[in-house]
């Protein structure tokens, strides 16, 4: 039995196992994967207080990972596979476990999302749906395409640019979705080429991606676009996690808390990218995971 029970490791989850425990209260973070989430998983962080001169995602989340333990944070890295979140005692099962707590705080974020194309699974890892800091290196002088264009995506197409030949963003709306500082770094790079009113609609090859197909958003006209070994790394949103909370009424997948983190459940709190917000950023991130917790402590 703990007092609070995490689901999520990321900036929300972590800061909300840091501020439970300062409460005096006994603290488990679940994650299934790596402290970080999605942001772990990043080239670059920016934007963010105090964070290191060429802060990486992997950087930020060891950084994290560390606070949390020393703070007296458990962490359990362990699936989980359902829960019970009604009654005073909320469940927790996992592929390792169960465990309960009377307070649960929901941090587990989302999954990127897939763009459902054509060749797009087959591909998956052979030049497609690539990750920017672990396979950037691997095009070094190739054509690299970026799918997306909000800051997210701009951010890691600037990073990719330095090992590309040429860069394409590829997006739908007629004008980049990013910040200004962004657009500007892409107007001042010199390889970057912006693909605007346009999607991805298809993929074709074998053991790497061979050509590729681009419809316009305006006419519906599609392009084939030959280029063997090019690289394609997709930023299109995220799916929040909430499959299993199926106690909860969600907006379009979300959960809706008020503005103490609190879901329609007594008890039960959400934090981060999973809940109905309109800003998701890291700083926003963490600062609804201490508002979850020192509520959920209270």
């Amino acid at each position: 039995m703990y007092d609070i029970i995490i689901i999520g490791a990321g900036p929300a989850g972590i800061s909300a196992g840091i501020y439970a425990v300062s409460r005096g209260k006994r603290a488990l973070v679940l994650e299934k994967g790596q402290v970080g989430g999605i942001i772990g998983k990043v080239s670059t962080v920016t934007h963010y207080t105090a964070i290191e001169t060429r802060e990486t995602g992997a950087t930020f989340a060891a950084r994290m990972k560390e606070q949390a333990l020393r703070s007296g944070v458990e962490i359990v890295y362990a699936n989980v596979t359902g829960v019970t979140l009604t009654g005073e005692v909320k469940t927790v099962t996992t592929d390792k476990g169960t465990y309960e707590a009377k307070r649960v705080i929901l941090a587990n974020g989302g999954t990127p999302r897939k763009l459902g194309i054509p060749g797009e699974a087959e591909l998956t890892g052979k030049g497609m749906g690539m990750n920017a800091a672990r396979d950037g290196a691997a095009y070094t002088g190739k054509n690299i395409y970026v799918v997306g264009g909000a800051d997210g995506a701009v951010k890691e197409a600037l990073y990719l640019a330095s090992f590309a030949k040429q860069l394409t963003i590829i997006h739908f709306e007629d004008q980049l979705g990013c910040i200004a500082e962004f657009r500007q770094k892409v107007a001042a790079a010199g390889n970057i080429k912006l693909r605007l009113a346009s999607r991805l609609h298809a993929v074709y090859g074998q053991d790497q991606v061979e050509r590729l197909e681009i419809a316009d958003e305006h006419d519906g006209h599609i392009e084939t676009v030959e280029d063997p070994g090019c690289g394609i790394f997709v930023y299109a949103g995220v799916v929040p996690n909430t499959e299993l909370y199926t106690e909860l009424t969600l907006e379009n997948g979300y959960i809706p808390t008020n503005e103490k983190m609190e879901t329609a459940i007594p008890g039960v709190y959400a934090a981060g990218d999973i809940r109905v917000k309109q800003v998701r950023q890291v700083a926003t991130a963490g600062a609804d995971g201490a508002i979850a917790a020192i509520n959920a402590a209270m």
